[in-house]
């Protein structure tokens, strides 16, 4: 017992000289050997992990210069190779020479036709950047009612040249998306169509002074609808799908109607009329408009309430609104039927930020109306029986609520919130039936003559 006591007081002597740092690399060193152990009786469990591919690639930070130059150039050249991948207008004259040289009779009224067999020869002769366009599942996707189970040849080319181009505007808009993760920031997208403006005769009478109001006006459609959250950036696949990029490019077209250029957004004619409207509602000439000021906009008969709700909720510097701020109005205002646009409405209508309208929600603004009324010698209509028809309108899941998915599915959105913010919208509501009956008797007097 005794020298058993003296070996244990030896080893005591011999452990506590060893430091903290060695006690623990030996803790370590015991756990790894175990974990290791332990793993590796699994291991034949699944062994596809060795296989997986590396899927993330951190972006360089701010600092890495050389990494950021390396990514900007890589970029570049892999846009180039893709778009020397696509047909020019030399291959694009030569499939349509090769379509129409192997069109299939008989012909399906003027409408050149071609069957499968005679596509799939087409195919093998229009080269390899060709091949992508002539597949059984493209053909299949054209074949209508022919008889014959024929395409028409028209529409196949239509339909190469449309996705010719959709790569081409989607290369182009790359070449602009500085950060390299398939979106565009707003100063990305007005770069882009500061550049485009050159390359559109429609917009040759534009003073450069303008240029930079007409971007503004341009770029702010493309955030409006296409970035509801307010996230400051759009895919660019969003760009490609929506058909505002349409509406911008038909500006190529030099015999472009008077009409197409009032109803396009885009068009030189649009952005004078909507920059023209700011400065007559700015009297004071800052550069600014006041809740007074814009209370004057289209036909002077927003309410007080409404608008006290657009300077509460919108960014505004002093209590006064920019043009930007006003470009985001003017669209809302002027696409009531569209979700975005409802959905900018819905947002100041609901004051107490509960997600729905309730009865006293749909009174507060209505109030205002009827007080309105009452300034222009009208008897002011019921509360009540306005609540009930716009009940009956939106039909909401829940009685009580109308959310904002209530008003976009009822397709009434529009004519609700002219009910609720603007005496003009809501004259116009009630009177509804007596504004038909009119117009079809002029139409009737324009018949007889």
């Amino acid at each position: 017992v005794k020298w058993l006591r003296e070996v244990a007081t030896k080893m005591h002597k011999i452990l506590s000289k060893r430091s903290d740092q060695e006690l623990k690399d030996e803790e370590m060193e015991l756990f790894t050997k175990y974990y290791l152990e332990w793993k590796g009786g699994r291991k034949n469990a699944s062994t596809s992990y060795m296989s997986i591919p590396r899927f993330y690639y951190r972006l360089p930070a701010e600092d890495e210069i050389l990494l950021q130059k390396l990514r900007e150039e890589s970029r570049a050249v892999f846009l180039q190779r893709k778009s020397r991948e696509l047909l020019d207008n030399e291959e694009l004259q030569n499939l349509w020479f090769l379509l129409d040289k192997h069109q299939t009779s008989p012909m399906m009224g003027d409408e050149a036709m071609i069957n499968y067999e005679s596509f799939l020869k087409v195919g093998e002769k229009a080269g390899s950047k060709c091949k992508q366009f002539f597949t059984a599942k493209v053909f299949a996707k054209l074949l209508h009612n022919d008889p014959y189970g024929r395409i028409s040849i028209m529409q196949f080319f239509n339909y190469v040249m449309r996705k010719v181009w959709l790569y081409q505007t989607r290369i182009g808009l790359s070449l602009y998306d500085v950060a390299g993760q398939g979106y565009l920031r707003e100063s990305d997208l007005e770069n882009y169509i500061l550049e485009l403006i050159p390359t559109l005769p429609q917009l040759d009478g534009l003073e450069k002074s303008f240029y930079s109001f007409y971007v503004c006006t341009a770029v702010r459609k493309f955030f409006f609808f296409l970035d509801p959250l307010r996230t400051g950036k759009i895919k660019i696949q969003d760009i490609l799908a929506c058909s505002f990029l349409d509406d911008l490019l038909e500006l190529r077209d030099e015999e472009l109607s008077k009409e197409s250029q009032e109803t396009n957004w885009f068009s030189a004619p649009s952005a004078l009329r909507v920059y023209g409207q700011y400065l007559n509602l700015d009297k004071d000439h800052n550069g600014m408009l006041s809740k007074e000021e814009l209370s004057r906009y289209g036909t002077g008969t927003l309410t007080n309430v409404f608008l006290d709700r657009v300077f509460q909720e919108c960014l505004t510097y002093d209590g006064e609104m920019d043009y930007k701020t006003y470009l985001d109005f003017v669209l809302a205002l002027e696409n009531r039927k569209e979700p975005a646009a409802l959905q900018y409405i819905f947002k100041l209508l609901d004051i107490e930020n509960k997600g729905y309208l309730n009865v006293f929600s749909l009174n507060y603004f209505f109030r205002a109306i009827q007080e309105q009324m009452k300034i222009h010698g009208q008897e002011p209509v019921s509360f009540q029986d306005v609540k009930d028809e716009i009940f009956d309108m939106v039909k909401p899941k829940d009685p009580y609520k109308i959310s904002l998915q209530d008003l976009i599915n009822s397709s009434q959105g529009d004519t609700v919130t002219s009910i609720l913010i603007d005496l003009n919208g809501f004259w116009t509501y009630e009177n509804r039936e007596v504004l038909v009956a009119s117009d079809n008797d002029n139409t009737t007097d324009l018949d007889d003559t």
